[in-house]
């Protein structure tokens, strides 16, 4: 049974959903159920090979597949020129959107307003528990954009949009259901510690054995102390403690990659 989108009185400003998936079929559809309100909603699949986009055939959704992967910048960037407006709210599918969230991106499309791109307050959940601290507190993400004034780069990870706008602030949240068990963060940061080596090899960066252990250390120190994350509770111990992992990894690879460059020198 397909899920129509609600029937609302704005016509000006036109807005499309576009979210790139793969392998959701534990989040798209509370993804999905928070967006019907809009104009459009794009699915760009990255090869999903549960029933993913079963579930989104019953939502209605513009459903496009890439043929191969070039990282979440590309990824993102090519999903937003499917979409068939110009207003932009780009979300992944672990993301939902709020009652006042949504009211409040239904204002802004009504009004003739400067901005052209807006940051969102992200809440995000750790081991089922909202993280208020650990720097996640101070999450705004550029979500929310007139493609006209700009769009994703090609990063292949940490990717953004970039544009020359000024960029406005909306404080009502998106909830960001991020890593459910700790299996799931630890596979996300081998996944992201190779992608974030690989964009830092690209740029000549340099990293070594200590440096690789001291920055690790450094990121447990502002998460767990700088940024109050031991108000977390013991949540907010295992991110801190797992981030070391992912910022070690990332600094190892680098490092490897130095060394097996100077032996091909020899």
């Amino acid at each position: 049974m397909t899920r129509h989108r609600e029937e609302h009185m704005r016509k000006e400003n036109p807005i499309s959903i576009v979210i790139i998936c793969k392998n959701e079929k534990d989040n798209i559809r509370r993804c999905l159920e928070s967006v019907l309100w809009a104009d459009e909603i794009v699915v760009y699949d990255t090869g999903s090979t549960d029933n993913t986009l079963e579930i989104c055939k019953e939502y209605d959704c513009s459903i496009y597949t890439q043929a191969k992967w070039e990282g979440f910048g590309k990824a993102k960037n090519e999903a937003v020129n499917k979409a068939k407006y110009d207003w932009i709210l780009s979300i992944d599918a672990d993301e939902e959107v709020s009652e006042n969230l949504k009211n409040s991106i239904l204002d802004i499309l009504k009004t003739q307003n400067s901005h052209k791109a807006y940051r969102i307050k992200r809440s995000s959940y750790f081991m089922k528990k909202m993280i208020k601290y650990s720097g996640w507190q101070r999450d705004y993400t550029l979500k929310l954009f007139d493609r006209r004034y700009g769009n994703f780069n090609f990063k292949t990870v940490h990717e953004h949009v970039e544009t020359k706008c000024e960029i406005g602030y909306i404080d009502d949240l998106l909830y960001h259901y991020t890593y459910p068990e700790i299996k799931t963060h630890i596979a996300k940061m081998i996944y992201y510690s190779e992608l974030g080596a690989l964009e830092a090899i690209k740029k000549n960066k340099k990293s070594n054995i200590c440096k690789a252990i001291f920055k690790g250390i450094g990121k447990f120190i502002k998460m767990y102390f700088l940024n109050l994350g031991f108000l977390d509770g013991k949540a907010g111990f295992v991110l801190a403690t797992n981030t070391i992992f992912y910022v070690y990894l990332k600094n190892i690879y680098i490092w490897e990659n130095t060394v097996n460059n100077k032996s091909k020198e020899i």
